[in-house]
């Protein structure tokens, strides 16, 4: 499980890993926020309306879920099942740190780590380097961000995106050495 503030770098970190690391699968969370341009449903996310993702929650199908910045996301139990059938080393979750809250508690041999940013004023360059959102959702995600910091002892590893591949190279000895266990 790897959770972290908005625009920490979690999505590259994944990215690089499973480009190290063969047999990792990555989950699909659900969303009720729209595409942004260039994404795809059932690749990036899955895409649902708030009826079918109020549905879906109160028939169990959910992991874990949480509300962040204005939209709803969450981890399908059925990508659990997808991933085993696949056969894949290990599934790797892309959390915010309240659904890592409840992952934590629904399975607590899950490995959980935590990426931080080396700054606030880091975080908030690549939030607005990354243009995907307007000055006011960027304040709501840096709002949520210093909450989320502050949960950072809650996990036993750390990893802070300073220089990216120093953090790639950590994950990636972290997790060889879980999926060796």
């Amino acid at each position: 499980m790897i959770t972290g503030p908005s625009g920490v770098g979690k999505g590259t970190l994944i990215r690089a890993l499973r480009e190290r690391s063969p047999g990792l699968e990555l989950s699909v969370s659900a969303t009720t926020r729209r595409p942004r341009p260039g994404e795809q449903a059932g690749v990036d996310y899955h895409y649902l309306g708030e009826e079918e993702f109020d549905r879906r929650l109160a028939e169990g199908e959910f992991l874990e879920h949480a509300a962040y910045a204005g939209n709803r996301y969450g981890t399908l139990r059925s990508e659990l099942d997808r991933a085993r059938d696949a056969g894949a080393r290990a599934l790797l979750l892309e959390i915010e740190v309240q659904g890592a809250r409840q992952v934590r508690e629904a399975l607590p041999e899950a490995v959980q780590v935590f990426i931080a940013p080396p700054s606030e004023k880091a975080l908030r360059t690549r939030l607005v380097g990354r243009g995907a959102d307007d000055p006011d959702q960027i304040e709501r995600r840096l709002a949520v961000a210093r909450e989320e910091l502050a949960a950072r002892d809650e996990f036993k590893h750390v990893i802070v995106n300073d220089r990216l591949e120093d953090a790639v190279q950590e994950l990636v000895r972290l997790v060889a050495t879980m999926c060796a266990e």
